[in-house]
């Protein structure tokens, strides 16, 4: 997914000058307070913050204003224009440089808390673009998609694992408009991905949150027509929504419970949670147990299953001894080298082979995940190559790649309550080049696990909207996995 907040189609005409029409960079919805900074220049010319307004569903927003934008959602699917004012009006078919600058934080993704309350550090995303626009006045086509592919043998009671994805695999091409909600599962359905289907709520729910009556009828619609069974809903606790200051534990808990009864009323069993502070766990487990849902805890990358801070988690659930606790297991923890799709994204943006070799050989120390970042950042410094030509490349291709032994799983196996089969690449032999899925596969199978392997592409992360079907790798995942998993049957 680039990290962008324009695109080919982006130049719009305007009657006080002209707009932009703007992409969230990100996978997710965020928070308008998300919006650090806008700086905007045509054809070199810098335009001024006071001549630049945000317009989202019928509502004009200062600049200057967006940090304080806490209760204001920019829905993935949402496409606000950035108004310029200025005294040269643009026509249809012109062409001109467009230059944009945007500073954004990510809400969720926190650093460190903030002292006494106050706004902690979260990872930042800087976007930096210049491109040579038309002026136009509709979106860029969407691209034909390959329909005619082999349905996949079917499951069998003798398979270890229940097969499906999260739709989060197709994040660009949702966040692009290729598909309404009910294409997506339209088209999940056509490959022959299933059953399970697990969703990220603030990258489907437009009025996240929260779910609403009308999202209820179109996803009971959905499911209705395609037998998917729900299996994961991934909820994220929004810490930094402010800029003033972090959440109280009362509007942790308020935000979680919200999401918790959204889970209940789509029919999940599970919600995947990203927070295990004990006190908001004690409040959340009566709320647990009254709707008869498991959390959670996601070991992500750069973590796994003995980390310090899962073995805190791991302490904190041996205290509340409650069966509905327990974690999801995310591949990117379990990878034996970084995924050719992150090094072509970081060769697009200009890093050279002397550079790509440094980032893989400090990706594979043992030195923290900040360390690491530390240490790339510092030595593209060194040869005055700016780090912000990556955006988030040089914060993701650490904490998004982890290098723990795949064995390590075996340690929380009966805790593992459900799977992200994370992957970027499948090769010409229909092998993740990055993960040695054999050896989870013979991992889980062995240590007993029965539950659902949710299909998790993040390329999309990294690589350009159209390089790939995704839902195509998925499928083609699911054949790997599928054939690993039998081949380890008794015949």
């Amino acid at each position: 997914m680039p990290n962008g907040l324009i695109d080919d189609a982006s130049l719009r005409t305007h009657p006080e000058g002209f707009a932009l029409s703007l992409t969230i960079p990100w996978y997710r919805s965020l928070w308008l307070s998300s919006v650090s900074t806008l700086r905007v220049s045509i054809d070199g010319r810098d335009i001024p913050e006071a001549d630049l307004s945000l317009e989202l569903d019928g509502t004009r927003f200062a600049v200057a204003d967006l940090p304080a934008q806490s209760e204001v959602l920019w829905y993935l699917q949402q496409h606000p224009l950035l108004v310029v004012r200025d005294d040269h009006p643009l026509a249809l078919g012109e062409s001109h440089e467009i230059t944009v600058f945007g500073e954004l934080r990510l809400p969720y993704m926190q650093i460190a808390p903030g002292d006494a309350g106050g706004p902690g550090m979260y990872v930042p995303n800087v976007v930096r673009q210049s491109l040579e626009l038309e002026v136009r006045e509709t979106d860029a086509p969407h691209p034909a998609l390959v329909s005619d592919v082999t349905p996949p043998p079917p499951a069998t009671e003798d398979d270890p694992f229940k097969l499906g994805l999260t739709l989060y695999s197709a994040s660009a091409e949702f966040r692009a408009g290729w598909f309404d909600f009910e294409g997506l599962l339209d088209r999940v359905a056509e490959l022959g991905i299933g059953p399970g289907i697990e969703i990220v709520a603030s990258q489907v729910l437009p009025t996240y949150p929260a779910v609403s009556d009308d999202f209820v009828r179109t996803w009971r619609t959905a499911f209705d027509k395609h037998g998917f069974d729900e299996s994961s809903f991934g909820a994220n606790l929004d810490m930094g929504r402010r800029r003033d200051r972090d959440m109280t534990p009362d509007e942790e808990f308020e935000f979680s419970e919200t999401l918790f009864r959204g889970a209940k009323r789509l029919g999940f069993p599970l919600v995947r949670i990203q927070s295990a502070k004990p006190d908001l766990l004690r409040r959340l487990l009566p709320i647990a147990e009254e709707l008869e849902l498991k959390l959670a805890y996601e070991i992500h990358a750069p973590m796994g299953p003995n980390a310090p801070e899962i073995l805190k988690v791991r302490d904190v659930y041996a205290e509340l001894d409650s069966p509905l606790l327990g974690f999801v297991a995310d591949f990117s923890s379990t990878m034996h080298s970084m995924s050719p799709t992150l090094l072509r994204a970081v060769e697009r943006a200009g890093v050279d082979a002397e550079g790509r070799d440094r980032l893989q050989a400090i990706w594979a120390t043992d030195a923290s995940m900040r360390e690491r970042q530390q240490e790339f950042i510092g030595y593209l410094k060194s040869r005055d190559f700016d780090p912000g030509r990556l955006g988030s490349f040089a914060h993701l291709a650490f904490n998004m790649h982890g290098h723990v032994a795949p064995t390590e799983w075996s340690d929380i196996m009966p805790q593992i309550m459900h799977v992200h089969a994370k992957f970027y690449d499948i090769d010409e032999n229909g092998n993740e080049p990055a993960i040695d899925y054999p050896e989870l596969v013979r991992v889980f199978v062995e240590g007993g696990y029965r539950g659902y392997w949710s299909s998790e592409w993040e390329g999309h992360a990294f690589a350009e909207i159209g390089e790939v079907d995704p839902l195509l790798l998925v499928r083609r995942q699911h054949d790997l996995i599928r054939r690993t998993m039998r081949s380890l049957q008794p015949a």
